[in-house]
Formats: structure tokens, C-alpha cells, sequence
């Protein structure tokens, strides 16, 4: 049924779960807004330096086509886009979405889904699976 391993899902939903806690603080400019005194430091989320984010980028454009697909397809799984039994479903939407993605990649895709690796483990529970199956 699912054409990528657990294990692949559970590397990406680590390294996800480390992006998401990288968070730079970045500090207002008070000089363009006279009341910006009483303002608090705004948390700005910046992947695109990040070793782990290019890492985990990389990994995802490594696997296969049907991997990628069925990536996806988890991630709508988990985020309750399909059920368990529309799963073929999913896969048939995710394989047209792959074909007519034009430069948009995957990994941009998925990376820019928030809670990403939440949807990715509830899809695996979903399926039954877990990362030692």
C-alpha cells in the first residue's frame, strides 16, 4: 500500500520537528514606527540558511517519484484532506498534482505545509503503520 518506508517518513518528521523549533529572533526597527517602543520582539521563522532545512529539502527531492507521491498523499491523510479509505484517492490526486507541478518541487510543497510532520505521523498511525513496522 504505502511505497515509502517508515523509516524514510520518520527521518523527515525529525528533521521537520528540529526545523520548527528554529526560530530567529529578530528585533523591530522602532526608527519606522514612533509607537514601536511598546512592541515585543517578533519571531520570525527563516529556513532558507538552514543546513537542516537544505538537508531535509535534499532528502525529499532524492526519493523516488512514487515515494514523493505517496508522501503526500500521508500528509493530506493526516491533516483529514482524505480517510483511510479514500486512500487511493489521495494517491491519484497526489500523482496529478505531482505531473502538473511545473517548478514548484515537492520538498517547496511539503516544507511549506505547517505541522508537517504531525500530519505525517497521524497518516502513518491512520494506516496502521509505525516507524518499526
Amino acid at each position: 500500500m504505502l511505497r515509502i518506508t517508515p523509516d524514510k517518513i520518520y527521518e523527515i518528521v525529525v528533521k521537520t520537528h528540529a526545523l520548527a523549533v528554529k526560530v530567529d529572533v529578530v528585533e523591530p526597527n522602532y526608527d519606522s514606527n514612533p509607537h514601536g517602543e511598546d512592541m515585543q520582539e517578533i519571531l520570525e521563522e527563516d529556513y532558507s540558511d538552514d543546513s537542516t532545512f537544505t538537508e531535509l529539502s535534499q532528502f525529499i527531492e532524492t526519493l523516488n517519484e512514487d515515494e514523493q507521491i505517496d508522501l503526500v498523499a500521508l500528509a493530506w491523510l493526516g491533516r483529514d484532506d482524505y480517510s483511510v479509505e479514500e486512500w487511493g484517492n489521495a494517491v491519484t490526486e497526489a500523482t496529478r498534482a505531482h505531473i502538473d507541478t511545473g517548478s514548484t518541487s515537492t520538498a517547496e510543497y511539503l516544507l511549506g505545509i505547517p505541522q508537517l510532520a504531525d500530519f505525517l505521523e497521524d497518516g502513518l498511525s491512520k494506516l496502521g503503520l509505525s516507524y518499526e513496522s
